[in-house]
């Protein structure tokens, strides 16, 4: 892994030993010893885990109209959400409607909207919007000036508050806050499913704050989490992972990401491509997997009705909450949900139940 990128708190992982593995040109931490992805997955369902996602892509937009540049080339509608608001959405290709990424925004001023995007897609939307860009547009990329360190979980709150940080405001909001005279901007936003948080403190003052997570959270029972652990929390809630979920070969319609298109905007990439696709009906949906035995779906294994393939894995994971096996699953459009379907693993026939996610429920607010 010499040539993976390392982040500002590389050193913290190695001295924890966590297992490292590459995550979008990252040398990022799937997870640590002393329990493994079972034990952070339920630190995060039931206390708190704290995740170093310092790999996801930033980048600003800043100029006169900087939210109408936005909103004109990203697919949810930005004008719904005012300054201090968040907001999921999809950077789609012109042409086929495709996902090149899959990112949040968030609304600093009229002339300023801050991205956060996947880390192996940072460079993609950010080329594309330059390109794109007037020249009283301003896009930059911030991927190495600011870490990002998600804190999830029911107990999150307290943590935050340990810290001496604002806790107070709305789901999907931000507000700039300080901790001991450095500059940190909480977000109540993450991917767990869970109440939580994610700061964005400096790169260079990201391992100061993290000692600080893991000391005040050791009487709230906070364990370091790495990014199995966020799959499989994320797979519970159906939530999708670009690459796998989406992709350019895998539209919102197909994923079911249309509640983050605005359909009433003139102008967005991909707009027409999505219409068409709209009308005429998917020719393949999202769904989820439940095994209904001791089956674990995986990525690209082949699902079948009757004998005959209908789609396949796009996700899949045990679940530690539900205990079994769940997946996220590209199926014709003649599958239904409460439909059973076989799952080929690894050569045995595992039987399925079409359901829609959540696998768990939701408890962000």
């Amino acid at each position: 892994m010499t040539d993976l990128q390392q982040g500002p708190l590389h050193d913290r992982h190695v001295a924890l030993g966590a297992k490292l593995a590459d995550f979008g040109g990252w040398e990022m931490p799937i997870e640590y010893p002393g329990g493994g992805v079972l034990k952070e997955h339920l630190a995060v369902r039931e206390a708190v885990g704290v995740f170093d996602v310092s790999h996801l892509g930033k980048g600003v937009v800043r100029g006169p109209g900087a939210v109408d540049f936005v909103n004109d080339r990203l697919t949810n509608d930005l004008r719904k959400v005012g300054v201090g608001q968040a907001q999921y959405t999809l950077c789609c290709d012109e042409a086929s409607g495709g996902v090149v990424d899959d990112l949040i925004t968030y609304v600093r001023s009229d002339d300023e909207v801050f991205l956060i995007p996947n880390a192996a897609n940072s460079s993609q939307v950010v080329s594309r919007l330059q390109a794109d860009a007037p020249d009283d547009i301003e896009v930059e990329d911030l991927h190495r000036t600011l870490a990002v360190i998600a804190v999830q979980g029911p107990r999150s709150g307290e943590l935050v508050e340990a810290l001496g940080l604002p806790t107070g405001h709305a789901y999907m909001s931000f507000t700039a806050a300080e901790w001991q005279g450095l500059p940190v901007v909480v977000c109540r936003t993450g991917y767990t499913g869970e109440l939580g948080y994610e700061l964005l403190p400096r790169w260079e003052d990201a391992g100061a704050i993290w000692d600080a997570l893991m000391e005040k959270g050791a009487p709230l029972g906070v364990l370091p989490c790495g990014l199995g652990a966020r799959d499989t929390l994320r797979t519970e809630m159906g939530y999708p992972l670009h690459g796998q979920d989406l992709s350019l070969e895998i539209t919102p319609v197909q994923a079911r990401s249309t509640w983050a298109i605005g359909w009433g905007k003139e102008r967005f990439w991909g707009r027409d491509a999505l219409v068409r696709e709209k009308e005429q009906g998917a020719a393949r949906l999202l769904w989820g997997l439940e095994s209904l035995d001791r089956g674990i779906p995986r990525s690209h294994m082949t699902v079948l009705r009757d004998g005959t393939p209908v789609g396949e894995v796009t996700s899949g994971t045990f679940s530690p909450t539900r205990r079994v096996g769940i997946g996220l699953a590209l199926l014709d459009r003649s599958v239904a949900e409460g439909d059973e379907v076989t799952v080929d693993v690894r050569g045995r026939t595992s039987t399925m139940r079409v359901v829609k996610p959540p696998f768990v429920p939701s408890r962000v607010r």
